[in-house]
């Protein structure tokens, strides 16, 4: 008979609780991702798809979260990135 204690040892735990807050985060990044293309898009602002991979493989949570609030107000696309990504501004 194998020996299963690994599975159930703190150790083991531990993993699967790394495993589970990495998917947490990965499933934020994403929904945030999605809701500032809602939003640049129920607004009918243009996403070109540079704009979009940027924004959907961005996994900076706080960046994310100030380009969506920057999506409300934005007249396009590119604004939501801000000046501190346009270093000739």
């Amino acid at each position: 008979m194998a020996d299963l204690s690994f599975y159930i040892s703190p150790l083991s735990e531990e993993i699967r609780e790394e495993g589970r807050a990495q998917g947490r985060a990965q499933g934020r990044a994403q929904a945030r991702a999605q809701n500032i293309l809602i939003v640049l898009g129920a607004r009918g602002i243009e996403i070109t798809g540079a704009t979009r991979e940027k924004i959907t493989t961005c996994t900076d949570s706080e960046l994310s979260r100030q380009w969506l609030i920057r999506a409300v107000h934005a007249t396009t696309a590119e604004e939501i990135f801000g000046a501190e990504d346009h270093p000739d501004r």
